[in-house]
């Protein structure tokens, strides 16, 4: 599923290459009002970014802003000292570094803080984005493409979101994975994933195009997301609702001419939609890393080969999907049905109706209408089966959830 660019934004000639003229850069891309679009017409206009920034307050003016000031050379000095601590590096639009990919949208950014393994920018990529509030098999199936891709030779591409961005990560940390911030380069979000974040600072690659130290907001997001597809040959859609930011990532790879590839899902489930939809639409419908592999045909490394061992986990998951597949059918689902009108056990001994209560959600978000096993249940919630079989059995009898064959879990109909 791919989409013929037309146009592209005229880009710098050459990037800056003193220490003066990449301040100038930071200056005129940090000042108020200034977008990508703006800042590549403004170096066009007139030259350098140092020009620009003198003209700057002229065009405000004459645009009716008045006391327009550009971005203060003080700061820009401050977010560069800030990023030499962290051991960033600026990669401006043109430096040899700068991701060639990423280089030909139509609106790449000008510059980007860059820290860790920059020697990964040279690698090919593929991004896997999907749903914060993924299930049980949606984090699987994540670390199984991960995992293979990352033998295949490929860095994973992410946001480092919680779900499917932290699952695909966490499985390339040992291959190479880049995380594309929506904040500053230094900025933990959301806190959960902070562990997360220090081992890709150690062993990956942090990306931004925000300015050190600064906490996301919600607008910062779509920008984020057109970075992580265009630094990428094809993205890959694990989970997604109708309307989510995977989608919005889906729709900038296919204006930058990317392949988009999506995991399909059960009809039932919201949080399959969106990928549901993206096949519909022509997207490639991706079963395991062969089909991505074929997408994306001859950047596909031929020369490397996916170890046996993640094509024995990806024939073992086809397996359990065949499973979940036969237990859908009535006939083989188990006798009975949570009984009407029973309430649910008191909670587990040592913990309180407060601690069960999330611990109830944070199950019903792992488990979908297609069946998982209550093993990987039990290891992704990583809690004694002693601890979590009592709460299953509440859920199971307050008609949360629904018990099947070969033990498999399901939310109920």
């Amino acid at each position: 599923m791919t989409k013929t660019l037309y146009s592209s934004i005229p880009t710098p000639l050459t990037p800056p290459k003193l220490e003066e003229d990449r301040l100038s850069w930071l200056r005129l891309f940090r000042s108020r009002r200034v977008g990508v679009a703006t800042f590549h017409r403004l170096i066009s206009e007139h030259g350098t970014a140092a020009a620009a920034l003198e003209a700057l307050p002229d065009i405000a003016r004459q645009a009716g802003v008045a006391n327009y000031q550009p971005f203060a050379e003080s700061a820009a000095l401050a977010e560069m000292k800030a990023a030499r601590r962290l051991g960033a590096r600026l990669l401006c639009l043109g430096d040899p570094d700068y991701p060639a990919l990423l280089a030909d949208i139509a609106d790449a950014p000008p510059l980007l803080w860059a820290a860790g393994r920059t020697e990964l920018l040279h690698t090919p990529m593929v991004a896997l984005v999907g749903a914060r509030n993924a299930s049980s098999l949606g984090e699987r199936m994540a670390r199984l493409l991960s995992g293979a891709l990352g033998e295949a030779g490929f860095t994973v591409v992410s946001g480092l979101a919680r779900g499917i961005d932290a699952a695909a990560h966490g499985a390339a940390l040992r291959t190479g994975t880049a995380a594309v911030l929506a904040g500053g380069v230094d900025a933990v979000y959301p806190q959960e994933n902070a562990s997360l974040f220090r081992e890709i600072s150690q062993s990956g690659l942090r990306l931004s195009e925000q300015a050190v130290g600064l906490q996301p907001q919600a607008r910062h997001f779509p920008p984020r997301n057109r970075i992580i597809s265009g630094l990428a040959h094809g993205l890959v859609v694990i989970e997604a609702a109708a309307r989510s930011g995977s989608l919005i990532t889906a729709r900038a790879a296919l204006d930058q001419g990317r392949e988009v590839m999506a995991v399909p899902g059960h009809p039932f489930d919201a949080r399959a939609s969106g990928c549901n939809i993206l096949i519909r639409d022509g997207a490639h419908l991706v079963r395991g890393v062969e089909d991505i592999l074929e997408a994306l045909g001859p950047i596909a490394l031929p020369e490397q080969r996916v170890a046996s061992n993640w094509r024995d986990q990806a024939r073992h998951h086809q397996s359990a999907i065949t499973a979940a597949d036969a237990a859908r059918d009535p006939a083989q689902r188990s006798a009975g049905g949570p009984a009407n009108g029973v309430h649910p056990p008191a909670p587990s001994e040592g913990r309180s109706a407060l601690q069960v209560a999330p611990l109830h959600q944070q199950i019903l978000s792992r488990i979908g209408p297609s069946p998982v096993s209550e093993d990987q249940l039990i290891r992704d919630i990583g809690l004694p089966a002693s601890e979590l079989s009592p709460v299953l059995l509440a859920l199971e009898l307050d008609g949360r959830i629904s018990r099947q064959s070969g033990g498999l879990l399901a939310l109920a109909n």
